[in-house]
């Protein structure tokens, strides 16, 4: 409850620190899970002090308990070891600190922690963070590789090694974090956001050596996969052997069985490249090559085609046929114009033989009135009545006598 105070009349520190407890002992036993960090074990005491820390949150909580309490899972439990607390808040007034009293202390085991990551894992399944679609490709030829690892670790080693074996002009920028304990959460959390604000970084790649289910527990915390599935820059997942499998390889971008493997995946070996542009120059080669001997083979078979080989020879046939025709068409012509003389001459000496001149010639005349009409009745013609009369050789006038 809120408590009336002002300048002129403030509260003692006992007095605040009093009613911090008073607040603070309403709270009542609490179960409390965290990771053991400190632990304090003195010979001859009755108290054993540790540490409780949230290693998603970086946050600590001191505990006190009785020997006895510790004593009955002191067989289970160290530093490092995850336990659930069954504890009592308590505020010490005297140096104003919170703590708790625990009054049972349990083991979180294996099989309970796989438990709960199988709970996480379809949890987030659900959410989508874990489908392909999600999934971003790695660039063919990263230029600088962000790369999170233990200090001076194997995995590290192995990363850089191998890759620099393979392609020698690669870069690394390298974030050395805690991969295992209370800090690696936050610390491998930091670095990831670090290396995804850098514009050049191409590629991350997380890798952490073996080691227990433990050990591998901040690689399957909810804060990092939520950060990773966040992050613009494709992320490598190289966590532990080929059996292990922390929910950070479902959210990767791509997972790699070990820390070499991620190497191996991410940067490209020039001499297999260099084999592989060989490879494509001959398999062009030979391509082309059958292609220029395809078409030889086609121009050849052209030429020597009777119409490439001797191109005139059409020409001169066709030469031949038409001279051949027009000598058939003259002598056609000729016979029919001589057959059209013969016809022609023929008539004409009938149309002589018929004609009134021929007639003439012979002593005749036509005597033809004066509209021209010939006389042939001499009762076409009255008495005195002028004619012409028409000979061979022309004509002249003629009276009807009688």
């Amino acid at each position: 409850m809120a408590v009336n105070t002002s300048p002129e009349s403030p509260l003692p520190v006992g007095e605040v620190s009093r009613l911090i407890g008073g607040w603070i002992d309403r709270l009542g036993a609490v179960w409390v899970e965290g990771q053991i960090t400190q632990l304090s074990r003195r010979p001859g005491a009755g108290v054993v002090f540790l540490t409780l820390r949230d290693p998603s949150y970086d946050i600590s909580v001191s505990v006190t308990c009785y020997r006895q309490v510790f004593d009955a899972v002191a067989d289970v439990v160290s530093e490092g070891a995850r336990v659930v607390v069954l504890a009592k808040p308590e505020w010490y007034a005297p140096r104003g600190q919170l703590s708790l009293r625990a009054a049972e202390i349990r083991p979180v085991g294996v099989g309970e922690l796989l438990a709960r990551l199988e709970q996480l894992k379809k949890a987030l399944t659900r959410e989508g963070l874990f489908a392909p679609e999600r999934k971003k490709p790695l660039p063919f030829l990263p230029q600088l590789v962000g790369l999170v690892c233990g200090r001076a670790s194997a995995a590290e080693r192995d990363v850089l090694e191998n890759a620099r074996h393979r392609w020698p002009a690669v870069r690394f920028e390298v974030r050395n974090v805690a991969v295992q304990g209370v800090h690696a959460v936050p610390q491998v959390v930091q670095a990831v956001k670090e290396l995804d604000a850098i514009e050049d970084v191409d590629v991350i790649i997380v890798a952490r050596g073996g080691g227990s289910v433990e050990d591998l527990l901040p690689f399957s915390d909810e804060q990092l996969i939520r950060t990773v599935a966040e992050c613009r820059t494709p992320v490598v997942s190289a966590i532990g052997h080929e059996p292990d499998n922390p929910l950070l390889d479902h959210v990767a971008d791509l997972r790699a069985s070990t820390p070499t493997d991620a190497a191996k995946k991410v940067v490209p070996d020039v001499g297999e490249e260099y084999e592989r542009v060989r490879l494509l120059r001959d398999r062009a080669r030979r391509c082309v090559a059958a292609l220029v001997e395809r078409e030889e083979r086609g121009l050849a078979h052209a030429l020597a085609r009777p119409s490439i080989e001797d191109p005139h020879r059409m020409i001169d046939e066709r030469a031949d046929h038409v001279a051949d025709l027009l000598d058939r068409g003259r002598r056609c012509l000729r016979h029919q114009l001589d057959r059209a003389d013969s016809e022609l001459t023929h008539t004409h000496a009938r149309v002589v033989a018929l004609s009134p001149a021929a007639t003439l010639k012979r002593g005749y005349a036509v005597l033809q009135k004066a509209d021209g009409h010939a006389v042939r009745d001499p009762g076409e013609v009255a008495a005195g009545e002028a004619l012409r009369a028409r000979v061979s050789e022309g004509e002249f006038s003629v009276r009807v006598d009688t």
